[in-house]
């Protein structure tokens, strides 16, 4: 029986901390870990909604025009998002209203929440309005390899799309609001509601005005029957953006908002410095990256956009389980600790960060390899129904292996970034992710004229190693070193574990995709849901054997709460 693994009892085998500091810090990790646990199951319900999303979509639209049209009138309004008030927002909002909350009180928090929302309400209704004015140019932009009829539905979808804008602005200033008082209940779940409402639409309201929508003689059919449906699954969107929105002012209700122009005051600016190097980067990420990539894409063939999109999702199921819920989870309490910068903090620091870096290893590891043993059974089970056919399953399995590769140092790095966020060094992390970003276009240009669309999951995959390994770096420079960790130790018992999850996979998928066959829905299902029970079977058996202390802390601390309940 292990004791609970705190990361100062783990760690400091030369200089033990005082009881009481032992006791506090024993007492954070439990409190990280339960945020971590919350935000991890909002991720999950997320995802899975996300994935029924995506199978809906699939189902009725599969690899089409209409699909790539879909898409490029979201990526708009999210990438614009991204660049004004998504992204890393949480690294300059968190800290500073943590700050204001902490030292001046409730009222004053609600002045600054007020005037903040009140300026992000008025500066995206002002992009909405030019949206609607230069659709068409927008998205020419976005998708310049489209052909004009993909286009020309892409322009009439972004009008719509656009309007959620407003509200995904508004929801990432409550919800950091939120964060920054440690309320993760309602936060850890709006994903799952966008993703739902977005589904709802789909399923409910697609297929039944399909003939509706395109019989509409006022309305240009430039796709056949997918060009009306699809604008329904582009409601949805901006259904789901207001719902969401909605449930972060459930979990504000008592706070005292109102609309003000008190623009100047003094936590505005600090928000707005520590924002400006994040804004730099996504002005490359968003505005030349991102369309970079869809251009090179949309060049490849007609649905290599949604081939991406596809793998993507399923990459965002194990990062949002482990390293968004995690890196979300510390920063309120990292913050904390850099603005006290005594000894007793600096060490908190350290064994908090250290405890998030474990605990993403021995997740995101095995999440990694397990998703890459059973990506093609699992695309099978998730898409491979209506029009996706199994020429698309192939593809997608294929951008979804070289996708993986990047995962785990991806994970990893966000937990480094948000560390740089909490000492209010935002500087530093954009730097890094604007030379990152150059590397990533001197990739896909240097592999596209040989690997194609697979050019681009390449270089996505050298992007993350090379940002991961420059952040650590810098990060253990500026902290005179992570203090005695254990990271090695837990990785190589991490790698020992899934090595052995990954062979007995790869060994047992074949007989049992020939025994269960892939011809009906649950017989799919059935060899998902068996071989992926193998695997991580395997991994808890071997990482059990191996003693591997954060996964025996995590049981144990699940344990207790279940006998306190």
């Amino acid at each position: 029986m292990t004791a609970p693994l705190a990361s100062a009892e783990v760690v400091q085998a030369i200089a033990p901390p005082p009881p009481d500091l032992q006791a506090a810090q024993e007492a954070t990790n439990a409190q990280v870990a339960g945020a971590s646990g919350l935000l991890a199951l909002g991720n999950v319900a997320s995802r899975v909604l996300g994935l029924l999303r995506e199978t809906a979509l699939t189902y009725f639209f599969g690899a089409t025009a209409a699909v790539d049209a879909f898409l490029v009138a979201t990526i708009v309004p999210k990438a614009l998002y991204d660049l004004l008030i998504g992204g890393h927002i949480n690294g300059a909002i968190v800290p500073v209203l943590s700050e204001v909350a902490s030292t001046k009180g409730r009222l004053e928090l609600w002045r600054v929440l007020s005037a903040l929302a009140s300026l992000v309400l008025v500066a995206l209704t002002g992009l909405v309005l030019l949206l609607q004015v230069f659709a068409y140019p927008v998205v020419q932009v976005a998708g310049g390899g489209a052909d004009p009829t993909t286009l020309s539905l892409a322009s009439e979808l972004l009008r719509l799309t656009s309007l959620a804008l407003i509200f995904l602005g508004l929801f990432a200033v409550f919800s950091g609001a939120l964060i920054a008082l440690k309320r993760f209940s309602l936060t850890a779940f709006a994903g799952a509601i966008f993703n739902g409402c977005i589904a709802l639409a789909t399923v409910a309201f697609a297929p039944p005005l399909m003939p509706l929508l395109n019989d509409d003689p006022l309305r240009p059919v430039v796709l056949g029957r997918d060009s009306g449906a699809i604008a329904v699954v582009a409601l949805g969107w901006v259904m789901g953006a207001a719902v969401q929105m909605g449930l972060m002012l459930l979990g504000l209700r008592g706070a005292r908002l109102r609309f003000s122009l008190d623009w100047r005051h003094p936590a505005l600016r600090h928000i707005a410095l520590l924002y400006a190097p994040v804004m730099f980067s996504l002005v490359m990420d968003t505005l030349i990256i991102r369309p970079f990539s869809y251009n090179l894409a949309s060049r490849t063939g007609s649905g290599s956009i949604a081939y991406m999109n596809w793998a993507t999702t399923l990459i965002q199921f194990p990062q949002g389980l482990v390293a968004t819920a995690i890196s979300v989870a510390i920063l309120p309490t990292l913050a904390g600790l850099a603005a006290l910068r005594d000894s007793d903090a600096v060490r908190g620091f350290r064994d908090t960060l250290g405890l998030g870096l474990r605990l993403t290893t021995i997740l995101i590891i095995p999440s990694t390899l397990g998703l890459a043993v059973m990506a093609h059974p699992i695309i099978v089970l998730l898409f491979q129904h209506g029009a996706f056919t199994a020429a698309d399953t192939i593809v997608t399995t294929q951008a979804l292996h070289l996708y993986l590769i990047g995962l785990p140092f991806a994970a990893l790095d966000l937990l480094l970034v948000y560390a740089f966020y909490a000492r209010k060094d935002t500087l530093t992390p954009a730097l890094i992710g604007v030379f990152s970003l150059g590397v990533y276009m001197v990739c896909a240009l240097a592999l596209l004229e040989r690997h194609g669309l697979f050019s681009l999951m390449i270089a996505d995959s050298v992007k993350h190693i090379v940002h991961a390994v420059l952040s650590a770096a810098w990060l253990h420079r500026r902290m005179g070193g992570f203090g005695p960790q254990r990271l090695w130790l837990t990785l190589t018992k991490t790698l020992i574990a899934t090595g052995c999850m990954a062979v007995l996979g790869t060994l047992i998928l074949p007989p049992l995709t020939a025994w269960l066959g892939t011809d009906v829905l649950w017989r799919e299902a059935a060899l998902v849901l068996i071989c992926g029970g193998a695997c991580v079977t395997t991994f808890f058996l071997v990482a059990y054997g191996l003693r591997l202390e954060e996964l025996h802390w995590l049981m144990g601390l699940l344990r207790r709460r279940l006998l306190r309940g």
